[in-house]
């Protein structure tokens, strides 16, 4: 399935690295772009990376009594202890899976694409960098979760010590009372009992929202996941060579 896409090429001349960034239960990628927009006074651009910030397909979500909605999974509650509808997850692996090849067709390395996003796209951007594909290079979510005996942690459970597995940035909000602080830092302190690296950030005075803050935070993760290359800079007009001066050589 081919998901709608707001698509943001890298600023300079090389696309080096790709940002999937997935938007909470019943957003759009519009949605999320403006809100985005709103945080910085700008669009989320990168010299050297391009942003993918998709829509859920829609369908029929459970926790608002089956109404249409864009969902990336259904769910039976919103509650920690509820079980994964593994069939709806498996649904939306092969449009997420389409979209990694998409990526590494256009000569991306995995290792050079970070997916992440908010609440249930935080959720399904820890299923895809732990459970579809461990070979990518980072993962963040922000005021997400997962469900107690997820997928994910099975799937964690076979890797030996020396597997790669993506880093890991999660961030969450002491007064968010639909997603709580405890839901957050426990699926955190799961996966860094199976192996995951990263850092868990609570944020004193956020909701269940994105702050400004946290996004700047998103940013540099990614740009240290996904550096610039000498190759993707692009390099300064070179100036006439002053031969009034004397050229005085440095020692190696």
């Amino acid at each position: 399935m081919r998901l709608i896409e707001k698509v943001f090429n890298p600023t300079g001349k090389k696309h080096a690295g790709t940002l999937i960034f997935f938007h909470g239960s019943g957003d759009t990628g519009n949605g999320m772009t403006e809100w985005i927009r709103f945080l910085l006074g700008k669009d989320l651009e990168f010299p050297h990376i391009k942003v993918i910030i998709p829509t859920a397909p829609v369908q029929p979500y459970t926790p608002m009594g089956g109404e249409n909605s864009n969902v990336w999974f259904n769910r039976k509650r919103i509650e920690m202890d509820c079980p994964e509808i593994r069939t709806s997850l498996a649904s939306i692996y092969d449009t997420v899976n389409e979209m990694l090849v998409r990526e590494m067709a256009a000569g991306i390395p995995l290792s050079r694409i970070v997916v992440g996003g908010f609440s249930m796209g935080g959720a399904l951007a820890l299923h895809t960098g732990y459970h579809l594909n461990r070979d990518l290079g980072g993962v963040f979510a922000i005021s997400s979760f997962l469900n107690t005996g997820s997928i994910v942690y099975d799937s964690l459970g076979c890797v030996s010590p020396d597997d790669h597995l993506p880093e890991l940035l999660m961030m969450h909000g002491e007064r968010d009372t639909l997603v709580p602080l405890d839901w957050g830092q426990t699926s955190y302190d799961e996966l860094a009992k199976l192996g995951v690296r990263g850092q868990f950030v609570p944020h004193r005075t956020a909701l269940h929202e994105i702050k400004k803050d946290q996004l700047l935070r998103v940013i540099d993760f990614v740009q240290k996941i996904i550096p610039e290359t000498v190759d993707d800079v692009t390099p300064e007009p070179t100036k006439p060579a002053d031969t009034s001066k004397t050229v005085k050589k440095g020692k190696l």
